[in-house]
Formats: C-alpha cells, structure tokens, sequence
C-alpha cells in the first residue's frame, strides 16, 4: 500500500501547507492579474470588475473595433458605463445595456448644451489612467472625470470624481448623469424609463436582441445615487431633454428602429457635490425593476464603494487560492500569463439563478455558455478542477434547460438559444462531469436522458439545439455534403466537422451508458462513435503553393450515393481563404477550420487514427509539419488538443515543446497576448491547464502530463479539501529541461503519460523528475492514454 493512503486527512494537510510555505497563493495572486490582457488583436476580453461567474459586470463601454467586451485598449472613445457584458464573444457585441454617463455640468448652464446622444457624447481617455484588477476597473475621460467601478452579483457601483471646475466652455459644477435605452450592438427593440423627482433614481426596461441566436430578452436596472442632492431631473430623446415628463417609452416605429437613429433615455442633475464625488449603484434583473432595486439594495445597502470592492477582491482570493504554485525564478510575465488565464476562465459561464422569467425551478441557472462548442474544450475541465461546486450548478442548469425548453442547449446567452456550430456538445460536458464523479444535486438519469434524445430525434431547428442529419446518420453513417433532410432545418453545411463531432459526441453517451449499467446502449454508442473513418479518403493528397506535402489520407466530403467530393485540405487553413469556413448560409464542409484539422479529430480512438495514418513515427511527423507549416491557427479552440495528441504516439516530450512554443510566443502578457477571441476564457482555460501539466482530454477522465511551467502546483479540492501537488524535480525556469525522464506518485514509480482524476479528488503528490533530452519514460504502449480500439473503454 502506498504510504500517502495510510496519512490523515489533517497529516495530509500539514504536509501540503509545509510545501507550500514560500507558494504563490492568496491575495499575492491578484496582483499577477492583468483583466486587460486580450483588450486588443480581436480578444474581446472583458475587463471590467466582476465575480466569480457573477450576472453583474461593469466596464467602460468604446466605440472602436472589438469593443464585443464592452471595452478595447483601442484608444477609441467611451461612450458610457454598463453593467453586464460578455467576455470574449466573437460576432456582434453582448449586453451591455442600459449604460449610465456622466457629466460635470452643461454648458451655460443650458441643459440641452449636454451631450445625450452616444455619438455626441463619445469623449476621449486619458492615456495612463486605465486600471484594471479582479473586481475593480477604473478610467479618466478628457472630460476630467473619474470612473471607478466596482461589483455584487446583481449590482454595479460607480464612484464619479468630477472635477471643480469643469474644463467644459462656461460650466459650472452640476453634475448631470443619463442613463441610456441602449445596448453594445444598439439592438433595442423597445423600452421604457422613469426618473423620480426627488431621489433621482432612474429605472427602466428594455427589450433586446442576442449577440448569436435567435429571440430576444428583456432586461431591467434600478439606479440609485448618493453624495449630492438632486438638483432636476427629466428624459431626453434624440439630442434634446426636458424636465418633463418623467417617463418615456420608445417602440420602433417601422422606420426608426434603431436606438442609434432614435437615442431615449432619462437623467438626474445634482447640486455640486461634497469632495466632487457621486456614486450611482445600478441593480440588474431579468425579472422585473422592483427586483432589480431589491438586490441593489440587499446587495450594497450604504453605498459604501470600498467595502463593496473590498469583498469582491476576497471573493477572487477565494475563488483562485485554492491553486497555489511554487514561483521560485520564473518571471513575473509567466505569472501574469497563468494567474490571468485563470482569472478568465472564472468570468463565464454566469450565474442568473433566481433571474430566469421563462419557467419556475428550484434548480440553479446559468447564462453566457458561450459557446459549449467552445468551452467544452477546456473551460469546463478546468472549472471541475478548481471549483466543482460551480460545475455541479452549471451541470443542473443545462439539465434543467432541457428539462423546460427540451433540449439541451449548444449555445444560450441573454435567456435565448444560440447557434449550433458543430454538434451537441452539452453531451461532452456532462460525460466528463459524470466520469469525474460531479454529483452533487445532479440528476443523472435525466441527464443520461437528455444526451440521448440529442442522439435520437432530430429538433425541428436544428441550428440552434441538437443535431440535424440523424437520419443519414443512422443509416449512411455519416453526414453526407448533399445530405436530403426532411426533418428539420438548419444549414446544410460543414458535413465534415458535423460527422467528426457527432462521432464523439455518440462516444461519450456511451461513457454514461457504460457507467449507468446500460450495455446495450454503451454498445451502440461505442460502435457508432467510428463513424468518422467513413468520410476517411486515404488516398487523398495536399498541396501548398503547388507543392506536394507528401502526406496522404484525409476527411473528405461524401455524398448520399457514396462517392467522396473534394476541399482541398488546406482550405480555411491560415494559408487558403481562411474565414469562408463560418455558418455562412453557403457554408463549406469544414467549421472554423480545415480537413487538416478535422482530420486530427478522434480524441476517442487515436491509436486508430494512428494507424490510418501511417503508425506513430509518421503520425508525428504529419504532427510536427501541422504545428510548423501555418496550417494550425491556436487561436480557435479545435487547435487546443493537436498541441498534446503526441502523447498518443509515445512522444510526451514533443507535447511539452508545443507547449512552451505557445507560451508565450501566442499567449503573453501584452494587451493583445491572446492569438484569438477568448471565447468566456476559453483561451485563458488552455495556457492556465497547459501550465500547470495537465491538459485534458475533454469528455474523458484522462488528463495528458507535461511538466509544470512552476517549480510546484498544488489544487486544493473545494469539496473535500484534499491537495493534488505536482512538483517538478530539477525545475528549470529557463525551460530548457522541459523533458519528463521519470515520475513517482505518492512514493511508487509511474509510468503512465496521463493521470485521472482522482488524484485530483483524493489527493496526492506526482513527482516529475526532469531533463533536458526526450526519454524513455510514458512511451510504452501500455503508457499511452486509452483508445476505444485498444486499450478499450
């Protein structure tokens, strides 16, 4: 018996605290956070203060390119302060609505002399001024004003300085602070908004469009001010305001329907200030006003801006410390890398419990799964690791949605179904949690019921919910290019990608089924998670520039009769038209990526995939001239997986060189230190796991292991509190000895490159001794993580 078994759980952690006295935990954490990482280069990061997974999110909201986060390090001009948002999205912008903007006064004192309009009102910042840390954001405008923000779960607080003297022609100190009708993609369909009298509070409603879906949704703030006595307030339309009315409602009119034509929103002018300071707290609902002033209230009762910031930076402390790291000789930028990538990835998906007005349920619900087509990759993996308390939540909310809107969802923001991309991949999601042993509240057998209607019965819209083909499917075993289905709707594209993730998909229903006792579902599942090699050309070649890649064998287009078509498989590679693979109504047979790509996609059974491709040594090889050639884009997370499928080939040290080629050569920490849109921290999740050495498998209980890019990693387990430490023996932070030449668990030799995750529930210690050559260590056959065709499921 290993004598970390024999230990007490308070023996344990003594151990664990005495290995982690010189570690990098706690409040020292937030100060290697940089939220304005990913601020430039199409990252869309949110930057602004926020919880952990909370609804309220506050930031300056720009005008320039790639403002889908509410704010980008662009220079471009703010146009107001909002308090929800979206990280990371591709596509149009997210929420952001109802933004308040402030002012020191109108001009000559004439109150049609302010600025209502966003494009009227778009001031300049004040280079320099920015900040930025977990549950704080602040800026000065041009304008002289100071905007600090910070959060609760369903409230923002803004901290207003004004200057005395307003740097406006003729004005003097009366602040006037508008709330708009509007959102980021100005995508307001109707609205109303009130103001009282005599406390000044603003409140309102507004319907909505989403960012990537279909519907709409409804959303209502409650605003509150504090530190200066109202002086008159009013509404305004267009770019003129009154005193009266006090209420406002705008509809589209047919003609004018866009906010941007038709700006509306209501104010409050104050009496100049004591210490020049205001401060508005702004409460957020789905529901209803009354609620939206109720957690305001509830959440932030006194106004008190440093408390409320004060408990959101515990609330990181909390959410992050329970991963500590050994920082002896690696740079600050490392850290920075990793404390922020984890950062990210605790920003989404978010939670909305108790604000869902479309069905009554005791069971939690989460917004912004944005999308699971994405985050399934990473994100969730990693939320499992560091709090699996949020994913239990997460796991009964997507068993809830489908529980009232009967289907799990692929895509959901703003209360509204969003687009499918490939296939239905709340499937994966709930394997993984199942295989890691997430219980907690769950109910499995609905669970297990809902990924197989997934499998079974075509959705009528199949674009945004389920999966379309399933009668080629069941029958061709695969999804034709010129599919013929009756069933349903949705864009008959991406035939490749679709068959791929179908295919895996199926092999994680036959996990749970498996787990579940179901041995005739776990048998079916099984056989039809190889429907992949049916769209396999072997004989297919490529070329780049004309010249032959000397590699064969890739997914091609098939057709209802059986024959194979042709895309080239560098096409929506970075080297061959690489944005025509989108849900563009033509589309093409690829999503986001080429056959190259796709043709890498069988994390189930890679050993297969292996021998299709010519046996392990030209398996790497095909590997290295995918990473080196311009072919893989690390910026979309299918790159993610390529970056550690030489584990499958007995090559973990090749894996560890990816790796550390990645980082930081793509992920850094400059403002445009994310080689694509972070996708709710989806490229936050890659380089947080990648630097700790256990990247996953997602869907399945393997985790790959490379060394840490720390001396020491330790996670503590929010549940149970026991620790998982991985320390590297003779760690070198220069990374030239980035090569595993042996590895103990718990004092006994190890051997495999991969771990499940019950080291990570139980606790442990993996020792990993390192060097500068490749070894013989994780190359053996019965090393390798497991294969359907192999070493079986």
């Amino acid at each position: 018996m290993p004598y970390w078994t024999s230990l007490s759980q308070a023996g344990l952690l003594l151990i664990s605290q005495s290995q982690q006295s010189h570690a990098q935990s706690g409040a020292d954490i937030l100060a290697f956070v940089d939220p304005l990482i990913g601020t430039l280069n199409g990252g869309h990061v949110f930057p602004g203060a926020s919880l952990p997974f909370s609804m309220a999110k506050a930031v300056a909201d720009t005008n320039g390119d790639g403002y889908q986060g509410g704010f980008a390090s662009d220079g471009s001009n703010i146009t107001g302060f909002s308090h929800m948002h979206d990280s990371g999205t591709g596509g149009s912008p997210s929420l952001g609505n109802f933004p308040l903007f402030p002012q020191s006064g109108c001009p000559e004192d004439v109150l049609d002399n302010c600025l209502f309009t966003k494009v009227d009102r778009a001031t300049p910042r004040i280079n320099g001024t920015v900040e930025a840390h977990p549950g704080y954001f602040a800026i000065e405008m041009a304008s002289k004003v100071r905007t600090e923000m910070t959060v609760s779960n369903h409230t923002a607080l803004y901290r207003f300085t004004f200057p005395e003297q307003p740097s406006e022609r003729n004005t003097t100190l009366s602040p006037l602070i508008l709330a708009d009708l509007t959102d980021l993609p100005d995508s307001r369909i109707n609205g109303s908004i009130s103001v009282d009298e005599s406390t000044g509070r603003i409140s309102g409603s507004g319907s909505f469009s989403p960012s990537f879906g279909i519907g709409s949704y409804t959303a209502y703030f409650c605003a509150d001010f504090s530190g200066a006595k109202v002086r008159d307030t009013g509404v305004f339309m267009n770019n003129r305001a009154g005193t009266e009315p006090k209420n406002l409602t705008v509809t589209a009119d047919g003609i004018n329907i866009s906010p941007e034509i038709l700006p509306a929103g209501a104010w409050t002018r104050f009496h100049a200030p004591e210490g020049c300071e205001i401060v508005a707290r702004v409460g957020v609902s789905f529901i209803s006003v009354a609620q939206a002033c109720s957690s305001a209230e509830k959440e932030v009762p006194t106004f008190d801006f440093d408390a409320t910031h004060t408990a959101a930076k515990n609330a990181w402390v909390d959410s992050l410390g329970v991963v500590s790291v050994k920082p002896d000789g690696v740079n600050d930028s490392i850290k920075t890398i990793f404390w922020s990538g984890l950062y990210r990835a605790s920003l989404s998906p978010q939670d909305y419990t108790g604000e869902n007005p479309l069905w009554n349920s005791t069971e939690p619900y989460y917004d912004s799964f944005y999308c699971i087509w994405d985050s399934f990759r990473s994100i969730h993996s990693l939320i499992t690791l560091v709090d699996p308390v949020s994913q239990a939540r997460m796991v009964r909310s997507l068993i809830d949605i489908y529980r009232y809107e009967g289907w799990l969802p692929d895509c959901r923001m703003s209360l509204c179904k969003g687009f499918t991309q490939g296939g239905s991949n709340a499937d994966v999601v709930l394997a993984e949690s199942y295989l890691k042993g997430i219980t907690d509240g769950i109910d499995w057998a609905t669970g297990y019921k809902a990924v197989v209607q997934d499998a079974e019965i075509e959705p009528s819209n199949w674009a945004v919910e389920g999966r379309g083909g399933l009668t080629s499917w069941k029958n061709l075993h695969y999804i034709p290019a010129d599919d013929f289905d009756p069933y349903g709707v949705g864009p008959f594209t991406r035939s490749i990608s679709r068959t791929g993730e179908y295919a895996y998909d199926d092999f994680c229903i036959a996990e749970m089924a498996r787990g579940l006792g179901n041995q005739a579902d776990y048998e079916k599942y099984l056989a039809r998670s190889e429907y992949w090699q049916n769209l396999y050309l072997a004989s297919q070649s490529s070329y780049i520039n004309a010249t032959n890649t000397n590699y064969t064998g890739f997914l091609q287009p098939r057709y209802l009769n059986g024959t194979f078509g042709f895309q080239d498989p560098i096409f929506c590679s970075p080297l061959l038209n690489f944005t025509s693979c989108y849900l563009n109504p033509d589309g093409h047979e690829t999503y986001e990526g080429s056959a190259w790509l796709y043709t890498f996609f069988a994390p189930h059974d890679t050993a297969t995939l292996i021998g299709l491709l010519g046996g392990p040594d030209t398996f790497v090889k095909r590997l290295d001239y995918f990473h080196t050639s311009g072919l893989l884009y690390i910026g979309d997370e299918q790159g993610f997986l390529n970056v550690f499928l030489y584990h499958y080939a007995g090559r973990p040290g090749k894996s560890a060189e990816r790796a550390h080629y990645y980082i930081p050569s793509q992920f850094n920490d400059t403002l445009a230190g994310i080689p694509g849109n972070d996708d709710s921290g989806a490229m936050g999740s890659f380089a947080a796991l990648t630097m700790m050495g256990i990247f996953p498998a997602a869907g399945q209980d393997v985790y790959f292991i490379t060394p840490p890019f720390f001396e020491e990693v330790s996670i503590r387990n929010k549940v149970i509190g026991n620790v998982a430490i991985i320390r590297n023996i003779g760690f070198d932070p220069s990374y030239q000895a980035i090569y595993i030449q042996s590895a103990t668990l718990n004092g006994t030799q190890y051997t495999k490159n991969w771990i499940g995750h019950d080291f990570f529930r139980d606790g442990g210690v993996l020792e990993l001794t390192l060097g500068k050559n490749e070894s013989a260590w994780g190359t053996r056959e019965e090393d390798l993580p497991p294969s359907a065709s192999t070493r079986g499921w």
